[in-house]
């Protein structure tokens, strides 16, 4: 399963707090089958066959597809002085 680190969790709550209809929801990873890669949106909730990750009270979605692409993957975070986030993922280990 998907893991987050601390950073990568902290991130995600943050995120999710800015967004008022979504306090208790969590960020939705869904793979765009695209050379681009992962689509990242703000959830209020899971989709019913969604997988849900939750790392230090942050809750990450991730769509069937998403979930098995990212099965053995760690998601982390960059956090700029601006505010802004970046995200990256990397294999375990």
């Amino acid at each position: 399963m998907l893991t987050l680190t601390h950073t990568a969790a902290e991130a995600v709550k943050d995120i999710v707090a800015r967004v008022p209809q979504a306090e208790d929801g969590g960020v939705r990873i869904r793979d765009t089958g695209t050379p681009s890669g992962f689509e990242l949106s703000v959830a209020p909730d899971p989709e019913p066959r969604d997988t849900i990750v939750v790392t230090d009270g942050a809750r990450v979605f991730l769509d069937e597809t998403t979930a098995v692409v990212l099965e053995d993957r760690v998601l982390d975070a960059e956090l700029a002085q601006d505010g802004s986030v970046r995200f990256a993922l990397s294999s375990h280990g």
